[in-house]
């Protein structure tokens, strides 16, 4: 055994050893265990930067590119320490090491509300959960928390490598430390001048033990507008997505998944589709524990070639065991199992239960969400080439790590003899981070070794086979006093587990198990002072597969809360906005974006009729999540043909301090659209174990025709940076819905957003 294994082993036996192990700091994050190859002989100075004799600085990124602008985040935060030229500042993917371990997922990812963040137990628990993730965790992007993650590590990186390059330049200058200095990657030693490229060799000998990071007064890059490094590229169609990846001799795979859940192969005409033009091969696919399902692949020499050979298989399907499983027939146990008290409380406080049953007068509400697929703009696909020393892999993943296993699984290798090619990814939500597709393209390829087959999705195959955002159910109800004013509330909503899914299909063994946080966070974590509070989830088994969705619980349980606090502020006679900032007295940071939300958007002034004489409403929401508060206004109306209008989305974010608040306004403004999509049009349906839609005239993303204006405020925080890929999601639904209420009276309780066919009142 190894040293390290050794001593770990030795944790769980005795105390002592736990004890002084978790009291040590955690190791250290700059150097990994290989070194990192640049691949074009820059020489690296940690795990996280290489310098190039020309002065490129190449900035090793381990988390994934998926449109948020990650890479560009991660070189200012670099570059800001390192003092470089950030005109020569380029970023590639990193390899694959436990420095590069998302800490800050998991951590922040405790079930502890804001208010007690600051005890001793809840700082205790978090230290040693960081120390663990450390060495035990998982190199993933994901929650939010790509720049959280990063936020000290990649700053200190950039400081270490330039302390390094001021010590080869006092030795070389023979002047003390204290007479250097640096700007735009030049060492001003004495009355010397060296360009970091020339000096780079010999700081690569240098150690430097400790360093002091700039102060944010003292930052020039952070907390700029900054265009995205990738821009000049994305235009010119540059980057290589996974789907773009060309091997020498390469050829591509279609496949045929089973038409309903639990299905699997029963016959086939292997010998039709092999006399098919350009077929080269037949697989079985068994499917494995990743999620993949059972089915059939075509490898022909093209990918078109391998789809038109697709129905001369003649495939013959056994029953569904889910055959009778529907969309109606969830929602109705669902909706059962919200009403039946019976969840995990999450958090309770003030006796909330008994001093409901003592109100003046209560109200009790049901709502509900559908299923949603991820719809990614590029669908699954992977590249694998299996050859005698291993195999190689091109993809685009949010979790390299558990990509490269599943190849190794599959292949019956060690992960160290797969190598991992990542690409930039076209769309991932939290659907990248699962590795099925992996899995089932190394199971292809398997077929024909030595050569590289690419395997691809159709729309309709990553529509009908994705692990899509829960359907839930969550019954909410409060108590009024005499006065309306609330004095209990009650949550209990219910659902699957999607965190813990995916944890058993990756094999994540310390989230396998007890309450999945997902399911019910955006309840429970929210910041209003209610004089009592219960919050709980009821976990339902249901064999549809789901997994983590762009904001994950957040994304429905903010339309369930949010909605609901709208409709205790009308049962109080009060305006919604005014009604919340009563309900934050304590808590002045979620106050300050619902007051900076108030001003931009003009809250109270009336707003004119539209060009064509239609009336317009506003509707206000606020949510708390990957700490992050966002409060958001919209502005609606109602078209001539019973559709929503959403004319302006005003944002307030309070985000921490703003790395770069040209990247935070775009992130605000993807989130819109995305939740928009989602809150008008967003729906996967059940119907005798098969799931649909199957392409985007069924499943339709918001056109730029219908898109709104949208205006971000970005509320100044000297706080460590927090999450911002998803927070705004949350607020979009019930903004609009509580837009709709002061439009039109109706309270629409469903998602997606519908207005009732006749008449006014509560939308089924």
């Amino acid at each position: 055994m190894k040293r390290r294994t050794f001593l770990l082993a030795g944790l769980g036996a005795g105390g002592a050893l736990f004890v002084g192990w978790s009291l040590t700091p955690p190791r250290q994050r700059l150097y990994p265990n290989d070194a990192p190859n640049p691949g074009d002989g820059s020489v690296p100075l940690n795990g996280w930067l290489a310098i190039g004799t020309d002065g490129q600085v190449t900035i090793m990124a381990p988390k994934a590119e998926m449109g948020q602008g990650i890479h560009t985040a991660l070189a200012m935060l670099v570059a800001e320490e390192l003092d470089c030229d950030w005109r020569q500042v380029r970023v590639v993917h990193s390899g694959i090491d436990r420095i590069y371990n998302n800490i800050a997922a998991i951590v922040d990812g405790l079930p502890f509300h804001e208010d007690i963040q600051g005890t001793r137990t809840v700082r205790a628990v978090r230290w040693l959960t960081a120390k663990s993730i450390r060495e035990f965790g998982v190199m993933m992007t994901g929650g939010s928390s790509s720049v959280r993650d990063v936020w000290e590590v990649a700053r200190t990186a950039g400081a270490t490598a330039r302390a390094q390059l001021v010590a080869a330049a006092a030795a070389r200058a023979q002047v003390p430390v204290s007479q250097c200095r640096t700007e735009g990657g030049v060492v001003f030693a004495g009355t010397q001048q060296f360009r970091y490229g020339t000096l780079v060799r010999d700081a690569a000998t240098q150690r430097v033990e400790q360093v002091t990071l700039r102060a944010p007064q003292q930052f020039r890059i952070i907390g700029r507008d900054t265009a995205r490094l990738d821009v000049d590229a994305t235009v010119g169609g540059l980057p290589r997505y996974a789907i773009d990846v060309y091997v020498e001799g390469m050829l591509s795979a279609a496949v045929l998944m089973a038409p309903a859940l639990g299905a699997t192969v029963q016959r086939f005409d292997r010998q039709a589709a092999l006399a098919r033009p350009g077929v080269r091969a037949v697989v079985e696919l068994p499917g494995s524990r990743y999620g993949d399902a059972p089915g059939l692949a075509i490898i022909a020499d093209s990918w078109w070639q391998a789809k038109q050979a697709l129905p001369a298989l003649n495939a013959q399907w056994s029953a569904s065991p889910h055959a009778s499983l529907s969309s109606a027939g969830i929602a109705e146990q669902l909706r059962t199992a919200a009403a039946s008290e019976t969840g995990l409380p999450f958090r309770s406080y003030g006796d909330a239960v008994e001093t409901l049953a003592q109100a003046a007068r209560t109200i009790d509400v049901t709502y509900e969400a559908p299923y949603l697929a991820h719809a990614t703009m590029e669908p699954m696909n992977a590249t694998v080439r299996v050859n005698a020393k291993g195999a190689e892999l091109w993809t685009s993943t949010q979790v390299p790590g558990f990509a490269r296993a599943a190849v190794a699984s599959v292949l019956g290798l060690a992960d160290d003899e797969v190598t991992l090619h990542q690409q930039v990814l076209g769309g991932g939500f939290g659907r990248r981070l699962e590795v099925d597709y992996v899995a089932q393209a190394a199971t292809i390829a398997k077929a024909l070794p030595g050569v590289a087959v690419q395997t691809i999705w159709s729309r309709e195959d990553d529509m009908r086979h994705d692990f899509y955002r829960p359907a839930a159910a969550s019954r909410l109800r409060a108590g009024l006093d005499t006065n309306g004013r609330v004095t209990s509330v009650v949550c209990h909503s219910a659902g699957q587990a999607p965190f813990k899914a995916l944890s058993r299909r990756l094999g994540i063994v310390f989230t396998q198990y007890g309450p999945d946080k997902t399911t019910a966070e955006g309840t429970w974590d929210q910041p209003y002072e209610f004089p009592a509070l219960r919050s709980a989830h009821a976990e339902v088994e249901l064999p549809v597969p789901v997994g983590s969705w762009r904001s994950v619980g957040h994304s429905h349980q903010g339309f369930f809360f949010e909605s609901f606090v709208d409709e205790l502020a009308h049962a109080a006679k009060a305006d919604p906005l005014r009604y919340r900032q009563e309900l934050l007295t304590r808590h002045p940071r979620a106050r300050a974006v619902l007051d900076a939300v108030a001003t931009e958007s003009g809250w109270g002034t009336p707003l004119p009729l539209t060009a064509d004489g239609r009336p317009q409403a506003r509707g206000v929401a606020l949510h708390w999540s990957f700490d992050t508060v966002v409060a958001m206004v919209a502005e609606v109306s109602m078209r001539a043909n019973g559709g929503v209008q959403v004319h302006r989305i005003v944002a307030a974010v309070d985000c921490g301090l703003a790395v770069n608040p040209n990247g935070i306004r775009q992130q605000v403004e993807g989130s819109v659209v995305y939740g928009l999509s989602a809150a008008l049009y967003g729906e996967v349906l059940v119907d005798q174990g098969q799931l649909r839609p199957g392409n985007f005239h069924e499943y339709p993303p918001m056109r730029m025709s219908e898109c709104p204006a949208v205006n971000t405020v970005i509320v100044p925080s000297s706080r460590v940076p927090s999450g911002i890929g998803e927070p705004a999601l949350a607020v979009v639904a019930p903004a609009v819905a509580n837009a709709l209420f002061a439009l039109t009276g109706t309270r629409l309780r469903a998602l997606p957003l519908r207005m009732p066919a006749v008449g006014t009142g509560v939308a089924p």
